[in-house]
């Protein structure tokens, strides 16, 4: 019995919005959906779309007497997140609900006229994790472009975003470098909600290419909480984002991680939060990286043995990650730290030339330019690089103010 009444208790706190914040989502159910009455929608969704009962803003949507849920558009790993990174999506059939589903990770990566045609409004509901290569927000996008050039409204779901509201690292995209992991000319964290990024890029395209767009905002997110502070359950955002923590640490090492050169934690327990190589003396690497003493952040020797990925079924030697200062640290530099000490102590090895070359274009995509890898890779040397990294970092921090919904 006493089992039964501390479940009750925990169920009733969860069903009744215990968090801090409420979503778009649960903003949208308490309107009781007047802001989708009378409009056939399609929904753009995955996993994380949940409300604060975990329920599937497919199925909540579905369900809902008010709304005409005519389709979903599925982007990378599906509407229902059955498919790994990277796989190509395909059109089909939605088992639970019967409805169409469209795929925009696949050949088409934009929704076409003949996928609209039968809608009035394109709703969205991700959560991302704040970080430009993250291709959820690349796909948001290019769905408000579609819907401009068909007349159709976009109505966004507002989310949090994981690394807060303030935190702005990385320069923007140059010619030649946008991509689907590149899409837009912001910094590679952009310190806004999905619902501001909306807002800022549709005012900052031509009026013609403008959408009809309607943010549902959120209630009680402030700027400065990162996930854990809101109270939200995390729903894993990809395979290997499994926890809101692991959001803080995909800037960490992510960009360094597509070269293949070294075990970032994919393939092990911590994704995102080791650099590990097994030809690395772990306690030398630590101890290097504490001496420098960057803000926020302490490395921890580790060895470990992944089970896939890079150096799968070997014995990887090198630093855990720990933030202990999120204000201060400077989350994206710190890899280009930890290769510049193993340059340091290693200076047979390269971690481009480790790397498979093949890889360089998708690097550089990330970054936004092929100066950060030309320019580092010279000296192996983070001060060669910082004034670039951080161009345009100040500038878009003031230029956004004018898009905060918080």
């Amino acid at each position: 019995m006493l089992k039964k009444f501390f479940l009750a208790i925990s169920s009733l706190f969860f069903t009744v919005g215990y968090a801090q914040v409420k979503t778009g989502i649960d903003v949208l159910e308490e309107l009781d959906f007047s802001p989708l009455e009378g409009k056939r929608v399609g929904l753009v969704t995955n996993p994380t779309g949940v409300d604060c009962q975990l329920r599937s803003t497919v199925d909540v949507l579905f369900a809902s007497k008010k709304v005409q849920l005519k389709c979903l558009f599925a982007p990378e790993h599906g509407v229902r997140g059955n498919l790994y990174a990277g796989q190509l999506v395909k059109n089909t059939t939605d088992e639970t609900t019967g409805l169409p589903v469209y795929s925009i990770h696949g050949s088409s990566r934009k929704p076409t006229a003949a996928m609209l045609q039968n809608i009035d409004a394109l709703v969205y509901d991700i959560q991302d994790i704040g970080c430009r290569s993250y291709t959820f927000i690349s796909s948001l996008g290019l769905c408000m472009e579609a819907a401009a050039e068909q007349g159709k409204e976009v109505i966004v779901l507002d989310r949090p975003n994981p690394l807060g509201g303030l935190k702005v690292e990385g320069c923007g995209v140059k010619p030649g470098f946008f991509s689907f992991v590149s899409q837009f000319d912001i910094p590679y964290i952009y310190g806004l909600t999905v619902g501001e990024l909306a807002t800022y890029l549709n005012s900052n395209r031509p009026v013609e290419k403008r959408c009809r767009l309607t943010v549902i905002k959120m209630e009680g997110w402030k700027r400065t909480m990162t996930f854990d502070q809101t109270g939200l359950p995390w729903v894993p955002t990809s395979p290997q984002i499994p926890s809101d923590e692991t959001a803080l640490f995909y800037p960490t090492t992510g960009i360094f991680g597509e070269l293949s050169a070294v075990n970032i934690g994919v393939g092990y327990t911590l994704p995102f939060r080791v650099f590990a190589a097994k030809w690395i003396n772990a306690e030398k690497y630590a101890a290097a990286m504490n001496a420098l003493q960057l803000p926020g952040v302490v490395f921890r020797s580790i060895s470990f043995k992944p089970y896939f990925s890079v150096g799968s079924g070997e014995m990887m030697h090198g630093v855990q990650i720990y933030i202990t200062d999120y204000e201060r640290v400077r989350l994206t530099e710190l890899q280009f730290y930890l290769v510049q000490e193993i340059h340091r102590l290693w200076p047979d090895k390269d971690v481009f030339a480790l790397g498979n070359p093949k890889s360089f274009s998708m690097f550089d995509n990330v970054c936004g330019t092929n100066q950060i890898r030309n320019k580092f890779g010279k000296r192996f040397l983070v001060s060669d690089i910082l004034t670039l990294w951080r161009e345009g970092e100040d500038a878009f921090k003031e230029k956004s103010k004018s898009y905060w919904l918080y």
